[in-house]
């Protein structure tokens, strides 16, 4: 069978690749509210660097605030390495060439149904057998065998092929622990039962990587700067997903191939705060630069098992390093309770940045995994829950609650008024939310169909919403040249119609071309200040409903009580994980008491 390879690599000009910064940077800010660096100081100034991001939580979006910031503090260029499918893709395509990005084939996107149904022979997990298979036409050695979803998706390299319904192995599905064998017999025995003979499986090419590999050694030669998401492809899940050893073999190789280099490895957090959502927010922090040790690289030199060593011994240095910048809760429910934990914690006069609002969030979760079984942490869970419970009853959210106003008339005033502030902001976005409002609808309904067919294709995937912004951002990019044009062309026919001047005919198509985005970006910000507008009237209305101060009073008195035992549980507890607390005590400040509720800021993000 053919080996399948890299599609070819080209690298674009200094100017181009400017250009397009400019381009997405114009687009980028438009989409996020605020995009805000943290530990730029870290990136090098020289010399080759690999860019090791995680979380991958915004498919093609995440490359681009990297190589952004990284462009912004030092006009380095970044190169990304992409998937070769996605650069066959058009629009992808011709962007990530502009972007100068590496394309990286993968076996899976190659993958084909094979013939028959397999099982594992009994007593031998790296012996695969067949019904009706033909694994002589279909496999040959290096090639991959993967298994449907129902068993995870588990892939395994072909060792040797014995026969048509023989084949062996490199290693057992689901590596050398064991759980994903037990859970493919289980599977096959449920199979059995229902009277089939096994499982369908796939066929994967083997992929030959040593081009790519030789751009990249040869980029780093000249230092460069390469940027990699270890996980794989993008996904929406809490936790990160087991690294490739790409970044490894790389960084290795390199050195291994050219011993005066000093490869350098920077972990970049990124941070969204609804990562799917317009006008959000998003933090890009930097974390150390690591320098490789030279003794793995040796070990990597020596080639077989001491190769492998050196190569996972890399990986799990990599790892450590992206711990250090990157939020990984367990569980989805876990990241919420952090969340709100962090919200409830206040220092007097401190507003907090978004650089500020994630390190409190990667330490609450660091402190709530180590001391989760705690009787005092388990209470605050509790209190915690039922609060956010009470707050969805009453339909507000966390930084509403301080701001809800005791005074009836003062309240009724203050809500009439920005009732009127709501009237004025909606009618000034009105006219460009009409204009724009096909390309919004058409941007939502086609990332919706984007994220189920991701979410099918893949294994990982929670609910698709990894592929949602960058398809909103897609689809408006094409759709607004068309729509602008056609509203020049109705423009153009109406003055025809109305016989005006041969100046105004010619001029009137240019106008109206030039003017809709201008309207637009108008109703972005008007219609921006009229959405905290509306949030800010819930509140008010609430405590404007009878019976629903007690309610309110109710609220406020609970979370003043759980900002105080959360100040008590970090006091007690903090010190016994960070030595130096009393000093940096959470880098905000000494946590002190506070029991004055004016004393409570409002939180700087409103959409976390």
């Amino acid at each position: 069978m053919k080996k399948a390879t890299n599609a070819s690599i080209s690298t674009s000009s200094d100017l181009v690749y400017d250009a397009a910064l400019v381009f997405w940077r114009t687009v980028t800010n438009i989409f996020f509210r605020e995009v805000r660096p943290r530990g730029a100081f870290n990136i090098p100034r020289d010399g080759p660097v690999i860019f090791v991001a995680a979380p991958h939580h915004n498919q093609f979006l995440d490359p681009l605030l990297l190589a952004l910031e990284v462009n912004r503090e030092t006009r380095r260029k970044v190169q990304f390495l992409i998937a070769a499918k996605s650069m066959k893709r058009k629009a992808v395509g011709f962007f990530a060439s502009m972007m100068s990005s590496i394309p990286v084939a993968r076996a899976a996107d190659d993958a084909s149904p094979g013939t028959g149904l397999i099982y594992l022979a009994e007593n031998d997990p790296c012996l695969v057998l067949g019904h009706g298979t033909r694994f002589f036409s279909e496999f040959t050695p290096r090639m991959q065998i993967m298994l449907p979803k129902s068993v995870g998706a588990s892939v395994a390299e072909v060792l040797e092929v014995l026969s048509d319904t023989e084949l062996r192995i490199k290693k057992e599905f689901g590596g050398d622990s064991g759980k994903g064998t037990v859970r493919i017999r289980e599977k096959l025995q449920e199979l059995q039962n229902e009277g089939k003979q096994g499982l369908e499986f796939k066929k994967l090419p083997h992929i030959d990587q040593h081009e790519m590999y030789q751009y990249v050694y040869e980029c780093l030669k000249a230092g460069g700067c390469i940027g990699i998401f270890p996980e794989g492809g993008s996904h929406d899940r809490t936790d990160l997903l087991p690294l490739k050893a790409g970044v490894s073999l790389m960084a290795l190789g390199a050195m291994a191939n050219h011993p005066e280099l000093k490869v350098k490895i920077v972990p970049v957090g990124l941070s969204y705060f609804h990562a799917s959502r317009f006008r959000s927010r998003a933090v890009v922090e930097f974390g150390s630069a690591m320098d490789v040790p030279q003794q793995l690289v040796e070990m990597f030199k020596e080639g077989g098992n001491n190769k492998r060593t050196a190569v996972a011994k890399l990986l799990d240095l990599v790892y450590d390093g992206l711990k250090t910048v990157t939020l990984r809760a367990p569980d989805y429910d876990t990241l919420m309770l952090i969340q709100a934990a962090r919200r409830l914690y206040r220092t007097p006069g401190q507003h907090l940045t978004l650089g500020q609002v994630v390190e409190l969030n990667k330490r609450f979760l660091e402190g709530y995994l180590h001391f989760k079984d705690e009787p005092k942490v388990i209470k605050l869970r509790q209190d915690v829950l039922k609060y956010n419970r009470l707050l969805r009853d009453l339909g507000l959210r966390d930084h509403q609650v301080p701001l809800a106003k005791k005074s009836y008339w003062k309240t009724l005033g203050l809500f009439f008024y920005r009732f009127l502030l709501l009237v004025i902001w909606s009618s000034l976005a009105l006219p460009g939310v009409i204009l724009n409002g096909p390309i919004f609808i058409a941007a939502s309904l086609i990332s919706r169909k984007k994220a189920k067919e991701a979410l099918a294709a893949s294994v990982v995937k929670v609910a698709g919403k990894d592929v949602l912004a960058t398809w909103k951002i897609l689809i408006s990019l094409g759709a607004a040249p068309v729509l602008y044009g056609f509203y020049a062309f109705l423009a153009t026919v109406l003055a025809f119609k109305v016989g005006a001047s041969l100046t105004w005919k010619i001029l009137t198509p240019i106008a109206v071309m030039v003017a809709l985005p201008f309207i637009g970006y108008a109703a972005l910000k008007f219609g921006e200040a009229g959405m905290d507008v509306l949030k800010s009237l819930r509140p008010l209305f609430v405590a404007l409903v009878p019976g629903q101060q007690r309610y309110l009073k109710r609220l406020k008195e609970m979370r003043l009580r759980l900002s105080n035992e959360l100040v008590d549980v970090i006091n007690e507890f903090g010190p016994k994980i960070y030595e130096n607390f009393n000093e940096v005590s959470f880098f905000l400040g000494t946590a002190e008491r506070y029991i004055a509720d004016r004393t409570i800021v409002p939180d700087s993000c409103t959409f976390c």
